[in-house]
């Protein structure tokens, strides 16, 4: 799944600049030229993140309508300042900004950030879904064979071959797909049902295996 954006410019030197450094991040580029039209997009189409030229006629506008819930205050607005707009269109966080002309680094640094944002959104209520062993452990008990259904950043669903007690820690662990790592991690019963499914919460997680976990999360999301 590929992030998309808008970039509000006419100045196609930074287009290009722009249109590489968002195409090596995973983002899609859409170009508008004016403020008015970019509006009108926004009312048919969806994006990930809007990118502002202050430069442009209209755009201090455009910005205080974006500020105001034009989009969702999830969507990132990245602004570029140039000479006639050092104290324009300010805008409130979160947001980014920088300056013209555009400096790659300080470019693909702003524009990194804005896609960690964008993602850490979009991670936090996905559910990567899967079909694969798993082993669980309550107290004393076996481990327990049972099925993933599903992984995101903050537990997983499972279908066990009965039901799970309610209370309790449970220790899972099963091996990430298309990877050399086994995860293992401390959950909760976040529910059951009679058929023996669960969703378990993660409690306790080691910080390399979290982040491990983050960076499969964002790779099957950005590739499926």
């Amino acid at each position: 799944m590929t992030l998309s954006s808008i970039v509000v410019s006419c100045n196609w030197l930074d287009i290009i600049v722009l249109e590489c450094i968002l195409g090596g991040l995973h983002i899609g580029v859409d170009v508008e030229v004016r403020p008015e039209r970019a509006r009108a997009k926004l009312s048919t189409s969806k994006i990930d993140a809007m990118i502002v030229d202050c430069d442009l006629d209209g755009a201090a506008e455009f910005l205080r309508e974006l500020q105001n819930g034009l989009i969702n205050k999830s969507v990132p607005v990245v602004v570029l300042r140039g000479a006639r707009s050092r104290n324009s269109g300010k805008i409130q966080p979160p947001s980014f900004e920088f300056q013209k002309p555009i400096s790659v680094e300080q470019a693909v640094h702003t524009l990194s950030a804005a896609r960690k944002m964008i993602l850490d959104c979009r991670l936090r209520y996905h559910r990567q879904i899967l079909s694969l062993p798993v082993s669980l452990s309550c107290g004393a008990r076996k481990s327990v064979a049972a099925n993933l259904l599903n992984l995101s950043q903050g537990g997983v669903a499972i279908r066990a071959p009965r039901t799970l007690a309610a209370t309790g820690p449970v220790k899972v662990s099963f091996a990430l797909p298309g990877t050399k790592l086994s995860m293992k991690f401390q959950g909760e019963v976040a529910w059951t049902d009679k058929q023996g499914n669960a969703g378990i919460r993660f409690v306790e997680m080691e910080s390399g295996m979290k982040r491990d976990l983050q960076l499969w999360l964002e790779q099957r999301y950005l590739t499926d």
